[in-house]
């Protein structure tokens, strides 16, 4: 049995310990807001953060989250509903098209915001890279995590 927390919750898993961590979210909690877009690691529409860190949910193992803590896109807002910082700038400057990525972008930026507080351009550029978003919406994604750090955009 691996015991974790998801969105502050302790949870229990008795399945398949092979089992990707996407599936463990979306089958059996019923947490669909994290995405599967390729499978490979490749695209950043299944990002979840592992103790803080960003992590690829569609390739990251059950038997790898023994006393983990796993923040889902579910998990990001306020105690009170109140959206995270991140989620306020994607709304401010109209970031997403069809959507279907933006979860993934989300958990990247904070995860990105997190370890630099401040990005430059470049940063953003780079802490983003591995985030696709068929729609191309990069400028506004670079914009938005601009609004969140408090730089002026």
């Amino acid at each position: 049995m691996i015991q974790l927390t998801v969105n502050g919750t302790s949870r229990s898993f008795q399945g398949d310990t092979s089992m990707p961590l996407l599936w463990y979210l979306r089958d059996v909690l019923g947490l669909t807001g994290t995405k599967f877009g390729c499978g490979a690691s490749l695209c950043g529409a299944c990002t979840v953060h592992r103790n803080g860190k960003a992590i690829r949910s569609c390739i990251t193992p059950m038997n790898s989250l023994a006393g983990a803590e796993v923040t889902t896109i579910e998990g990001i807002a306020g105690g009170n509903g109140e959206l995270h910082v991140v989620q306020k700038a994607w709304i401010e400057t109209n970031v997403p098209q069809c959507g279907y990525c933006q979860s993934g972008q989300i958990m990247q930026a904070i995860a990105l915001l997190a370890k630099t507080p401040q990005p430059t351009d470049e940063q953003i550029d780079d802490g983003m890279s591995g985030n696709i978003c068929r729609c191309g919406t990069y400028q506004r994604i670079r914009t938005a995590i601009k609004l969140a750090s408090g730089k002026s955009v």
